[in-house]
């Protein structure tokens, strides 16, 4: 478990900058207005990850309809994410490195198991001023419902 307090409902997202899977950056504070969803997974190329991340792909439209810019975040690094992407086959959605500083935006989010070098399985949305709305850790082995993402979206 991180050694910061978990960031709750109602909490203010903290800002980070990181690189997709293509090495573009990504600056959390430039998506104001937009709703996000941070999909937090432990480690690409593993199964649960990859059906994590293969649900949020197939489902990016109707998220972007639903106004929402969804990210699949892991520890793992920018090249490993690009070749990951490319095998699953990952259409749209965009996977940004928390490598270094190893794990640090995981760790902002109170979420960075650092027994392990990973951080939690975890689904974040913010909303429009980047305040958390919804929060939900998962065990490593279990697999998120992206429906019940999709209805709290649809709210």
């Amino acid at each position: 478990m991180s050694d910061k307090k978990r960031i709750l409902v109602g909490d203010q997202a903290p800002d980070f900058l990181l690189k997709d899977q293509h090495g573009l950056e990504v600056r959390l504070s430039d998506l104001q207005g937009k709703r996000v969803l941070l999909s937090w997974h432990p480690l690409a190329w593993t199964k649960v990850c990859a059906e994590q991340m293969k649900s949020v792909d197939a489902h990016y439209d109707e998220m972007e309809r639903l106004r929402t810019m969804p990210f699949g975040l892991s520890v793992d690094t920018v090249p490993s994410k690009h070749a990951w992407a490319k095998d699953l086959g990952l259409s749209k959605l965009r996977l940004l490195s928390d490598f270094w500083p190893h794990g640090a935006a995981a760790e902002s989010l109170g979420i960075f198991r650092k027994h392990n070098g990973f951080s939690e399985r975890a689904n974040i949305i913010l909303d429009e001023a980047q305040q958390v709305v919804f929060i939900k850790i998962y065990e490593i082995p279990q697999l998120p419902d992206i429906e019940e993402i999709l209805a709290f979206l649809r709210k």
